[in-house]
């Protein structure tokens, strides 16, 4: 099976990206990384901030966000290569045009099978928004989402078909198993209970709830440590610089939080990022609202059987569900010291938090996540043939790849355990 992925692509930084690259990497284990190579070709969205990335040889085409042409050539170049099934990451502002619009005009193009992952699903859309949502829908014959309440969305909201409509968890490492002792001596984390906050930094992450939580807790408990691990978003740098690190930084010298809250700027490889969630005790995730469908950083944190606070947004309500984590409500400071509190004098508490997380994300590691999504494109490859077919316009023989129930349901980590899905 050939397969094309749109979307951004490392060593461009960005979520989508490593959502992309990890993903294409999960097929290729279920396939034999070499076997898929050949059969592989990426279109590359590029967001025009810098102009040097050296892409891999997967990458066949580099689309420029703003440049409508591009998106024109790109499928023509999907055609030519002869994809059986075309798979685009779709986030409205990694493309050009408003809301991303443009992407319409490489997507109307193409001659196979589309599948659409939806990283996002708006409650209340814009005209536009919906406009683009409705037109990759129509188009696409398989829609993925990552969370019941996007499914809920798409079917009240969009009006989209329940039968296209397949939910598949955002993935996680499946790498290697890390000693948490020789990881806190690393980060320096030894003797000390370190908080942990990742991502990109915006205003919409509330770091300042966690800063004001502190101080309650340090009267308390004083060996603790808070890390915040992440660039500045480049739009929200782009536009107002550093303004929401600065406000941060004015935060902690107000509460006397020098000797406890340190942030490091920086855009981390995922190893050296699940080797911090190793390390840590307390993962906090205190977005200030409740939209957000998708977290990439709530997986990673469950995947590596972090112990995990958060403000109830969409995703965590459903991730966090069944112990895995603990809420609390947005901009609420006081509750989350609490909270904290409850935790840090109940060590317990936080090893059953830890273990529940590491048992749900043995069932979401990627190359298991990866089977789900080549069964997903067989299917859409099976009912397009059919289509096909139907019309008398039949291609040359097509055969649809087996699968064992070992390919699909598990895999075995480094440590040498099966894990099943």
């Amino acid at each position: 099976m050939k397969f094309a992925f749109i979307g951004t692509y490392p060593p461009q930084k960005c979520g989508i990206g490593t959502f992309t690259h990890n993903l294409i990497k999960s097929i290729g284990e279920n396939f034999g990384y070499k076997d898929l190579l050949p059969n592989l070709s990426v279109i590359a969205i590029d967001d025009n901030i810098e102009l040097n990335y050296d892409y891999p040889s997967e990458v066949v085409f580099v689309v420029r966000q703003n440049n409508l042409n591009d998106y024109v050539i790109a499928s023509k170049i999907i055609n030519y290569n002869k994809a059986d099934v075309c798979i685009l990451e779709h986030e409205f502002g990694i493309f050009g045009g408003e809301s991303g619009i443009h992407i319409l005009s490489l997507i109307s193009r193409i001659e196979m099978p589309l599948i659409v992952t939806f990283h996002t699903v708006i409650k209340e859309p814009t005209s536009t928004q919906r406009l683009i949502v409705n037109e990759l829908s129509k188009k696409a014959f398989k829609i993925v989402v990552m969370s019941k309440k996007a499914v809920k969305f798409l079917l009240e909201i969009y009006n989209i078909p329940e039968e296209k409509i397949e939910v598949i968890e955002h993935g996680v490492p499946a790498g290697k198993i890390y000693q948490r002792d020789k990881a806190r001596e690393k980060f320096n984390f030894s003797n000390k209970t370190a908080l942990f906050t990742f991502g990109l930094l915006s205003r919409n992450k509330g770091i300042e709830t966690v800063l004001k939580a502190l101080p309650k807790v340090l009267k308390k408990h004083k060996n603790i440590i808070y890390v915040v691990l992440g660039n500045t978003h480049p739009k929200v740098l782009s536009l107002q610089g550093e303004e929401y690190r600065e406000y941060l930084l004015r935060l902690v010298k107000k509460y006397g939080l020098e000797k406890y809250v340190y942030f490091y700027k920086n855009f981390v490889p995922e190893e050296l990022l699940m080797e911090y969630l190793c390390a840590t005790d307390i993962y906090i995730t205190p977005y200030l609202n409740e939209e957000q469908i998708t977290s990439g950083t709530l997986s990673y944190a469950i995947g590596a059987g972090t112990a995990v606070i958060s403000t109830p947004y969409w995703h965590a309500q459903e991730l966090l569900a069944d112990g895995r984590g603990i809420l609390f409500d947005f901009n609420n400071h006081e509750q989350l010291g609490d909270k904290l509190l409850d935790l840090l004098d109940n060590q317990d508490k936080i090893g059953q938090l830890r273990e529940t997380a590491r048992n749900y994300g043995n069932k979401i590691r990627w190359p298991m996540i990866g089977a789900k999504y080549i069964k997903v494109a067989a299917s859409a490859v099976e009912e397009y043939y059919q289509i096909q077919k139907e019309k008398r316009a039949v291609p040359e023989p097509y055969y649809l790849p087996e699968f064992s129930p070992i390919q699909i349901e598990s895999y075995k980590d480094d440590s040498g355990i099966m894990q099943q899905a």
